[in-house]
C-alpha cells in the first residue's frame, strides 16, 4: 500500500498544474526529491508545493533553491 501511495505521489508530481507543469525539466529534476521529502502532504497542489519549498528553504537542496531563485541565506529571492 505504501508503495502505491509513493508511486501515486511521484506520478502526481509530474501531472501538476501551474508551477511544476509549466516548469522546465531542470526545475522538476532539481526539486522533485525535495518536494517528496519536505512537502509530500501538499502533493498534487503545485502552488502549495512551491509555497512549502520556499517556506522550508533551509531544508531543500542547493539545486532546488537555485531553480526557485532563492538566495542561499534566509530563503529570500535574489535581486535580478
Amino acid at each position: 500500500m505504501r508503495i502505491i501511495l509513493r508511486l501515486s505521489a511521484i506520478l502526481a508530481l509530474f501531472a501538476l498544474t501551474p508551477a511544476f507543469a509549466q516548469g522546465t525539466p531542470q526545475q522538476r529534476e532539481a526539486c522533485e526529491g525535495d518536494a517528496n521529502r519536505v512537502c509530500e502532504a501538499y502533493i498534487p497542489d503545485a502552488v502549495a508545493i512551491e509555497r512549502c519549498l520556499r517556506a522550508n528553504a533551509g531544508s531543500i537542496s542547493a539545486a532546488c533553491k537555485a531553480e526557485l531563485g532563492l538566495a542561499s541565506a534566509g530563503g529570500k529571492k535574489r535581486k535580478r
